[in-house]
């Protein structure tokens, strides 16, 4: 903690970079060949790259994706389970993708790797079994990211940006997927992966005149080929600044997007100044955004800036996720730090900083050959001098404050910027039109739309008591209801990058006991526990006693149906409809927890709880859904939980008054 308050020490001088020059041939087909001896470590890199420009694909969107899918199941001449097996043995790794592929091993293995690298990316094996399993993929993470806000914020973005027939604007779509046939993924390989815009870059432990003779017995028979040419209008940017919103009733968070395109090469003079002046404003822990939104204000996790660049227009955006009740307030501190940028020059002592964690940075990646080949390969595709990345230190440690604050005002054009913000309207519109600023309103996928409705006014004589004795109507009646002493249900869910499903356990007594739990095998990942004692959380291992407000509000919630309960509390107030999931609820505000139930069902469909995490107040929603009767009951079986990202659980068993006992909540 000490360490932490210590001054940053000042930079030294900047170290010497030496980027060996590539040996280079070509061949017959086209195919550009660069080798870099390095027998510093007996290790080989192998990196085959496809410049091709970016091009649409229309109604089959999700071609390229499945294309690169089935990309690396072995060859036509190797099974996929035995050049799996051989490159495990070989302790090799191998990528492949629509784009080219990439192979590192140890040099005594060099000429082995380099055989079934390009024997699989020349050959690959595209089944009908392999395509229909990766289809099936693509469509379960469709479905995951479809009640996303940063996915769709994301998607409305690049539809704005670009545009949707733009190479960069245009989405997958379920329709676009299941247009795709096994013949429309052979057709994208044949027109795509060919030679003509094509690099291999080989560097490590090899030897040039040993090499050069492989590669082409190896590359030679690629058909020379050309892709198809195809060319897109550049984007426009907007004319003015403007807010671009969607509505996400169920978001939790504002993903705040301010977004323009630009078209910024890397052989640009300014290229240095303009990555310094991103870094200033949203690039580094230290940048502008950041201690404002963050340090400062505490609105979110973090803020940042993201500069595109290269041979095709691409974008500049500013983004942050942040709490619903300070959206219009975070706009304000963007577009502050925006002209901020723009208006003053950047103190020496921030510039110095920022330039000198770039070039650390830099020379820690320079080290690694994969960085080599890449710099290689940029030297050539974006028609960068020789000496680019050696002089690279040098340029970066040349920018100067007038430097950053003339590229923040050729590409920071906050007068042309869409505010793009995907968020819950009925919590954040009243807000935004406060600022003055244009709004203008879009679905999902970026079509534009009118002003939703934010919140109907429930008609005469519909009250909270109605909505929640409406409720247990639905769920089977009173007397039925009643009679539920406990509720017992298991199922399962999956989280990014787990390697298997997680079970999901829910228990609860009428007597005020509660277990929640989620393990992976037998390991307990979260556990949530209510009894006669009180209440505790235990989070990766670390266990929480819950007491104050926290421990009423979880005893009140301790029963099978806290409705029951409800019913006899007075003050409980009916806010109003609102759209949940695209179908009209009644909103029901009960202390921190807003309860939304379906206008048409009575069912309960969601509720948003709000909490305190790590000093933050943060809501965390829950949706119900697949309700089926259970011993004269109807219980859900899906629910759907935001954790910061869709914790989506399926039950497989469902008990009332029976498979619970005292033992499970100690």
């Amino acid at each position: 903690m000490q360490a932490q308050d210590r001054s940053q020490p000042k930079p030294g001088d900047a170290p010497l970079v030496n980027i060996k020059k590539p040996q280079t041939f070509v061949l017959a087909n086209g195919l550009k060949v660069m080798i870099v001896e390095d027998h510093k470590l007996p290790k080989v890199t192998y990196n085959l790259a496809l410049d091709n420009a970016p091009f649409a694909e229309g109604n089959i969107k999700g071609v390229d994706e499945l294309c690169s899918s089935l990309m690396g199941n072995g060859s036509k001449n190797i099974s996929k389970d035995i050049f799996n097996e051989e490159i495990d043995f070989l302790g090799a790794n191998i990528n492949f993708s629509s784009h080219g592929a990439s192979a590192s091993a140890l040099s005594k293995y060099a000429n082995r790797i380099l055989e079934l690298m390009a024997d699989s990316a020349l050959h690959p094996n595209f089944t009908q079994v392999e395509f229909d399993k990766e289809k099936a993929k693509m469509l379960e993470g469709l479905k995951s990211e479809e009640k996303s806000t940063p996915a769709i914020a994301r998607r409305v973005v690049d539809v704005l940006a670009f545009g949707k027939n733009h190479p960069s604007g245009e989405f997958e779509t379920e329709a676009t997927i299941n247009n795709v046939s096994l013949a429309d993924v052979q057709v994208n390989y044949q027109n795509y992966f060919v030679p003509e815009n094509a690099y291999l870059v080989i560097i490590g432990d090899v030897k040039y005149d040993k090499i050069k003779p492989l590669v082409e017995k190896l590359f030679g028979s690629w058909a020379k080929r050309s892709v198809p040419k195809l060319t897109y209008a550049d984007p426009v940017n907007v004319g003015f600044t403007q807010i671009n919103f969607v509505d996400v009733p169920n978001a939790v968070q504002s993903e705040i997007s301010l977004v323009n395109t630009i078209n910024l090469k890397m052989s640009d003079p300014d290229f240095f100044a303009a990555v310094i002046a991103t870094n200033i404003l949203g690039g580094d822990f230290n940048s502008y955004l950041n201690m404002n939104l963050r340090e400062k204000h505490g609105w979110t996790y973090g803020a940042s800036t993201m500069l595109g660049s290269g041979k095709y227009v691409s974008k500049l955006k500013s983004a942050s996720a942040v709490r619903n009740v300070v959206t219009d307030s975070a706009v304000v501190e963007f577009i502050k730090e925006i002209k901020k940028i723009r208006n003053e020059k950047v103190s020496e002592e921030l510039l110095n900083n920022v330039k000198a964690g770039y070039i650390g940075r830099f020379v820690m990646q320079v080290q690694k050959p994969q960085t080599v080949a890449r710099y290689a390969l940029n030297i050539e595709t974006e028609n960068l001098p020789a000496n680019f990345y050696e002089n690279y230190i040098k340029s970066i440690s040349a920018v100067t404050p007038e430097d950053v604050q003339k590229a923040a005002n050729k590409y920071f054009l906050i007068d042309n910027t869409r505010i793009v913000i995907a968020g819950k309207g009925a919590d954040v519109i009243p807000g935004l039109e406060s600022l003055k600023i244009p709004i203008s309103y879009y679905d999902k996928y970026g079509n534009s739309v009118e002003k939703p409705v934010l919140k109907k006014v429930a008609p005469a004589g519909v009250t909270a008591k109605v909505v929640l004795d409406n409720y247990i109507k639905a769920i089977g009646g009173e007397k039925a209801v009643a009679a539920v002493k406990t509720i017992s249900m298991i199922g399962s869910t999956t989280i990014p990058q787990a390697p298997s499903p997680l079970t999901f356990i829910n228990k609860v007594d009428a007597k005020g006991k509660l277990i929640v739990e989620i393990a992976m095998g037998p390991m307990s990942l979260m556990k949530q526990v209510v009894n006669e004692k009180g209440a505790y959380i235990v989070q990766q291992g670390q266990r929480k006693n819950i007491e104050g407000d926290d421990l009423a509000e979880m005893k009140a919630s301790a029963i099978p149906f806290e409705e029951l309960q409800l019913l006899k509390k007075e003050g409980l107030l009916l806010s109003g409809i609102e759209s949940i999931n695209g179908n009209e609820a009644y909103a029901i505000q009960n202390g921190k927890t807003v309860l939304y139930y379906d206008v048409k069902s009575g069912l309960k469909v969601a509720e948003a709880k709000t909490m305190e995490q790590e000093g933050k107040s943060i809501t965390q929603t829950t949706n119900y859904g697949d309700y089926k009767e259970v011993k004269g009951v109807k219980v859900p079986f899906t629910i759907i939980q935001n954790v910061g990202f869709e914790l989506d659980i399926k039950m497989s068993e469902v008990k009332i008054n029976e498979g619970v006992a005292d033992v499970d909540f100690l």
